[in-house]
């Protein structure tokens, strides 16, 4: 198990308004977060105030961490990639792009997502749930999950990094968490999903706990 930071610059390039999210007169924070969990039209096409604001392919943008996991993983065609949460599939078709011939499988709660999800991956992506996957043991040459598993209640979160030890023969997830009480404050704040509020050492436990062997970075709000 390592710690490697492949999405960091992508995070750090979004300007956040945190006491703009929790005081909004519209959509406050208890308002946004209940119809930012139904993974719906709000969640990512709705009002910026609830979660994305329009979620939309950007060329480029995943490029920018498919090709560093294509090299840091050695992949190469015909290998088999799985990404748990993967929304519109937009990391999996720049996957595609950075390595032709590579064979991208998605799964996500979202019935939308996956309605709107990216034309030319969308045949590989299906709606599911992270704790229990259909496929056997050691299918996927490199599962990742990005920025969806602290979403999960503990009784979801255990069986979902244990399915994910489970058919992945290389792991790769990130995660929300917090170094002090600044971050902690501002993740309370912006967050309109997130279940599992962990610092690094707490998330370790968890991958101990779990048996996850696999590779992983943290998302700060700083």
């Amino acid at each position: 198990m390592a710690y490697i930071d492949f999405l960091s610059a992508n995070h750090k390039s979004t300007v956040r308004d945190y006491l703009g999210r929790v005081n909004d007169p519209e959509f406050p924070k208890a308002k946004a977060a209940e119809l930012a969990k139904k993974f719906d039209f709000d969640y990512w096409d709705g009002d910026r105030r609830i979660n994305y604001g329009g979620y939309r392919y950007m060329e480029g943008r995943w490029e920018k961490v498919a090709r560093p996991m294509v090299e840091h993983y050695g992949l190469k065609p015909g290998d088999k990639v799985l990404d748990i949460g993967c929304g519109k599939g937009f990391l999996l078709y720049d996957f595609t792009k950075v390595l032709p011939g590579i064979e991208v499988t998605g799964i996500d709660v979202s019935a939308y997502a996956i309605a709107n999800s990216k034309e030319e991956v969308r045949d590989r992506l299906q709606v599911g749930n992270a704790t229990k996957l259909p496929w056997p043991d050691g299918h996927f040459d490199l599962v990742i999950s990005l920025n969806a598993l602290h979403n999960l209640h503990c009784y979801d979160l255990d069986p979902a990094l244990r399915e994910m030890e489970r058919v992945g023969k290389r792991k790769y997830l990130c995660v929300e968490s917090y170094r002090n009480e600044v971050e902690k404050a501002n993740l309370l704040y912006w967050q309109v999903t997130c279940e599992a509020f962990n610092t690094p050492e707490e998330w370790e436990w968890w991958f101990r706990q779990t048996g996850y062997t696999g590779d992983h970075s943290f998302i700060y709000f700083e």
